[in-house]
């Protein structure tokens, strides 16, 4: 995943131009963590992991980004999603620099007692590295709200009442309206404004999604409620379709009790990585990255790739899909709703005052709309694509903000 997101940040840099000692200093992180996390199992035994954290970059803000639990995280993919999260946050204009990071664990093999232990530990070890104007990390991948909420809590016993130094906590834990759909709801209006680009309807729009976590999940149920089929769902364990469209509500409950699609009683069964494949208008992938490679590129059939998930297209697969019209919509900017939200949850923290709803999505929806907005005109007068478009926004506010803040601060922003 490295390469590939530093593949991606060269493509756009190439077009701006960007002088050599100035890709090296966009690119270099500005630390990385690594620590071990030793605690005990529940048969009284030792568990042993890894935690990384990777700051990227701090030039527009703190820097932040989730923490993933899953048996992949490591030094190197840590890195590349940071650098992503610096791009993404320079995209929606919010701000913040990029971080990303998690710990080397496999979730479906440790309770809850020991997941809440590895998460005090980690907390223990980079308590010095984050903070409310450092590094607000937030879910990812295998965590949620009460990782939050014990990231919070271990963080204030040493530095006292600090709500803001994650986001994504309890709605009862100064968590905020609207934060657990966010980005869910950022995917279904990246989709809309792509819609009202090519003038398609929400009616009968067949949808698949690759992943039915929270991400795919609440992007399912906005996007069904607008009218759209959800045809097929695959994830880690099965798949399930029906080309009348999906109940997704029905679905969300099965996922919930059932932690898979696999069996769903609402529709067919399908082997998982068939959705990727799949007859249908729009893709999602919204589980893991680099699922779609040279390998399954030539056989996707959708016509709109929203991408969800981090990383998810290959270089390779990006140029085929490119050369069928595909038209994707990249992670930096489609699944940027949940950095967005989270940006408000920070800001309520701050000022102990907590927003409505309404005007969470308002806003929400205001900054989707100028993000994607902007990445377009940048795609129609660079003649390229979305992602690479996106890439030249992020780069070119990140370069601007560094220059600033340095004795480089003269130098022509457009050298760069």
């Amino acid at each position: 995943m490295l390469e590939e997101s530093r593949y991606y940040f060269n493509k756009a840099a190439k077009i701006l131009s960007v002088a050599s000692i100035a890709k090296k200093l966009l690119v270099t992180p500005k630390r990385v963590v690594k620590v071990e996390i030793v605690t005990e199992s529940k048969e009284g035994g030792i568990l042993h992991h890894l935690g990384f954290r990777v700051q990227h970059d701090n030039s527009r803000g703190p820097m932040k980004g989730g923490l993933r639990y899953h048996p992949s995280v490591d030094e190197d993919e840590a890195t590349a999603l940071a650098s992503l999260m610096t791009w993404k946050t320079a995209v929606v204009n919010v701000p913040y620099g990029g971080a990303k990071g998690g710990i080397n664990c496999d979730p479906q093999t440790l309770n809850e007692k020991e997941l809440h232990d590895i998460t005090r530990e980690f907390v223990t070890e980079i308590k010095e590295i984050i903070g409310p104007n450092l590094d607000i990390p937030a879910p990812d991948v295998n965590t949620n709200a009460n990782t939050m909420a014990w990231i919070m809590d271990e963080y204030s016993k040493h530095y006292g009442f600090s709500p803001g130094v994650v986001t994504g906590k309890p709605l009862h834990l100064f968590g905020s309206e609207g934060r657990e759909e966010a980005t869910g709801r950022g995917v279904m209006y990246a989709l809309e404004m792509a819609l009202e680009d090519e003038k398609i309807d929400w009616k009968g729009l067949r949808i698949a999604l690759q992943g039915f976590g929270n991400v795919g999940s609440f992007a399912a149920k906005l996007m069904a409620e607008k009218g759209a089929l959800i045809v097929a769902v695959g994830d880690h364990m099965g798949g399930v379709e029906n080309p009348e469209g999906l109940n997704v509500e029905n679905l969300m409950k099965w996922v919930r009790q059932n932690r898979t699609v696999d069996k769903f009683p609402g529709g067919n069964p399908m082997e998982s990585n068939l959705v990727l494949t799949w007859d249908c208008d729009v893709l999602i992938p919204a589980a893991l990255g680099d699922v779609l490679t040279k390998e399954n590129a030539n056989d996707v059939r959708a016509k709109i790739i929203v991408e969800a998930a981090n990383g998810p297209t290959s270089p390779e697969a990006d140029e085929i899909l490119h050369k069928k019209n595909v038209l994707i919509i990249p992670d930096i900017l489609a699944n940027a709703g949940g950095v967005t939200v989270s940006y408000f949850e920070w800001a309520q923290n701050i000022q102990q005052y907590r927003w409505e709803l309404e005007k969470i999505n308002g806003e929400l929806y205001k900054t989707m709309t100028k993000a994607y907005t902007s990445v377009r005109e940048i795609a129609r007068s660079h003649n390229t694509d979305m992602r690479t478009a996106a890439f030249i926004l992020g780069i070119g506010r990140v370069a601007k903000a560094t220059l600033s803040r340095t004795h480089f601060s003269n130098a022509k922003f457009d050298e760069f």
